[in-house]
């Protein structure tokens, strides 16, 4: 798989945005759940401006017009999608700590 391949799958098919979760469904089929508590503007919002969302960036982010919230790579989008079943981690912050927990793992083996 491609970088270019790897981005596309990360791109965002659909959202909902329940009493306490936002849930992004991925175009290869991944689900992203996580507590609504972490978006504090999500969490005090109504139904009806939590339903009201745009995909930005291409894609890769959301925008919630009537909130004043976006979620978008790399700061908050990057924090849903950070780890996938622990096989790869996203660019930025995650990637680095996964790199340096890696080679951490490896050394205790080689030691």
């Amino acid at each position: 798989m491609t970088t270019t391949d790897r981005e596309s799958s990360d791109a965002i098919r659909d959202v909902r945005v329940t009493d306490d979760r936002l849930v992004v469904d991925l175009v290869d089929g991944r689900i992203l759940s996580v507590p609504l508590a972490w978006f504090p503007r999500l969490l005090a919002a109504t139904p009806e401006q939590r339903a009201h969302w745009q995909l930005s960036g291409g894609g890769f982010g959301i925008h919630w017009p009537d909130v004043g919230r976006h979620l978008g790579r790399p700061a908050g989008f990057n924090a849903l999608v950070a780890r996938d079943a622990g096989v790869r981690a996203c660019r930025g912050v995650a990637s680095r700590a996964a790199s340096r927990s890696s080679r951490e793992e490896a050394s205790a083996w080689t030691a």
